[in-house]
């Protein structure tokens, strides 16, 4: 008896529902390609954050009291500073804690900047502390995407200011070393919308 192939067309459907079939799980396999690409990016995305937050956390948590003269010499500045709108610079302060592993002679303390351009914020300090024209700062990125940062800071009286110090402070030697009790930080991402975190100032 002589056997029986298969005919065109059957080969034509079996060849059609391999075909679909791939393309199938071609497709399933890209998503997922896909899906985890996304989610790493929105991974890195969380760490920067985070990063950015836990380096804000370790500067105010380690504020000092220690105000510094400005390039002249002259001009006492206060432990924290908010500068113009004309400038990037948002935020100045002084923070104890510098590690010192290598045994350098200099001060624990440090001078620390905040500042945002092209959308992206990172922070500065000086390898001196009362800061001279030719040193140059130290740079580090911190997050990018950011629209913009506002800080509020909390006194005494658990009342939030917009600047520091305060305007109804008494104006003397001793303004230039009063401190909050928190200062508030709102980053407005451009994927995240605004964030808020508040930290609190040791005394």
């Amino acid at each position: 008896m002589r056997a029986r192939g298969f005919t065109l067309i059957e080969l034509a459907v079996a060849i059609f529902i391999t075909a679909v079939l791939v393309a199938i799980g071609y497709g399933t396999v890209q998503q997922a390609v896909n899906n985890r690409e996304v989610l790493e990016e929105r991974q890195e995305r969380l760490l920067e954050v985070q990063k950015t937050m836990r380096v804000m956390a370790q500067d105010f948590g380690q504020l000092s009291m220690r105000p510094i003269r400005d390039p002249s010499g002259n001009t006492l500045l206060p432990v924290l500073r908010a500068t113009g709108n004309d400038s990037d610079v948002l935020l100045e302060f002084t923070r104890g804690g510098w590690a010192n592993p290598a045994g350098v002679q200099r001060p624990t303390l440090q001078r620390v900047s905040y500042v945002l351009e092209d959308n992206k914020l990172r922070r500065e300090y000086r390898p001196v502390l009362d800061p001279l024209l030719s040193v140059e700062p130290v740079q580090r990125q911190l997050c990018t995407g950011v629209k913009s940062v506002k800080f509020r800071y909390m006194d005494i009286g658990r009342q939030w200011r917009d600047a520091w110090p305060p305007a109804t402070a008494v104006q003397s030697q001793n303004n230039s070393r009063i401190r909050p009790i928190a200062v508030e930080v709102t980053l407005e991402l451009e994927d995240w919308g605004k964030i808020r975190r508040v930290f609190e100032v040791p005394t």
